[in-house]
């Protein structure tokens, strides 16, 4: 069933997706090489426990941390770990909370001082995948249009992988709500887009293949050639004309950028 929401209950949308954005803006600001990702864990609970934030990921399902972590060729539900984040790693912190009963979750990849060029572009790519998705994401128009324009600009225009059995979803009292929304797809086609309906897009590229496999943990996807991938997401409002974009890249754009450890090179 898909869930559309008030104005009033949007407007509270909104301040969860920018609780979540302003947690990742405090990543943002001190990521560097020699950080774990359980330093950066532990920093994103604490920052939205102390703006009346509860956790979304944690016990998710036994899911056991905080945020996802996933570094490199690990596609998405990274379990945060020990080892030190090196310099050209390429990371995506994925966290989510509950603020006023209602759920933010969105993702933002980073790069770990200086990466390759390849690396670069496929960070820089997937970024404006997301945003071509989200240009589709207005009444009327149909759950396949957004896949198809995520698609057609990552493994048509550049040759990436589109990964198939991970999806984004509907956003709201739940962390998952219908409908699904698949980061591939024909146009005019799946189910037709309501106003105000609140949708995580999410496209999660491979620099190489787009078939993945899942590690012993239960948890933590993996590329199936070992090549890197990438994961951007939004919470998205539908709305007549133009989609709404509830969270916030430009703020944590704006701490990388401040960041000198951070290259911004592909910006």
């Amino acid at each position: 069933m898909m869930y559309t929401k008030t104005e009033e209950q949007v407007v509270l949308m909104k301040e969860a997706a920018m609780l979540v954005s302003k947690t990742l803006t405090e990543v943002a600001t001190v990521l560097k090489p020699g950080m774990t990702t359980l330093d950066i864990d532990k920093l994103c609970m604490e920052f939205a426990k102390d703006h009346k934030g509860t956790l979304s990921f944690y016990n998710y399902h036994g899911y056991p941390h905080n945020i996802c972590a996933s570094v490199n060729d690990v596609v998405v539900h990274g379990f945060p770990n020990k080892s030190p984040l090196k310099e050209g790693d390429i990371v995506s912190i994925d966290f989510g909370v509950i603020l006023n009963g209602w759920h933010g979750d969105h993702a933002y990849t980073f790069i770990i001082g200086e990466a390759n060029a390849d690396a670069i572009d496929l960070v820089r790519i997937t970024k404006e995948s997301l945003y071509m998705g989200i240009e589709k994401a207005i009444a009327n128009n149909r759950i396949g249009d957004i896949g198809y324009a995520i698609q057609e600009h990552t493994e048509k225009k550049h040759g990436y992988g589109v990964v198939r059995e991970l999806v984004g979803h509907g956003l709201g009292k739940h962390l998952h709500e219908d409908p699904q929304v698949p980061n591939y797809g024909k146009r005019g086609t799946g189910l037709k887009l309501k106003e105000n309906l609140v949708l995580a897009i999410e496209p999660m590229i491979n620099m190489g293949t787009h078939k993945v496999f899942t590690d012993e943990d239960g948890w933590t996807v993996k590329t199936q050639d070992g090549k890197p991938s990438v994961h951007f997401e939004h919470d998205v409002c539908v709305k007549k004309n133009e989609a709404l974009i509830l969270s916030d890249f430009s703020i944590i754009e704006a701490a990388e950028k401040a960041n000198i450890n951070l290259n911004t090179s592909y910006y």
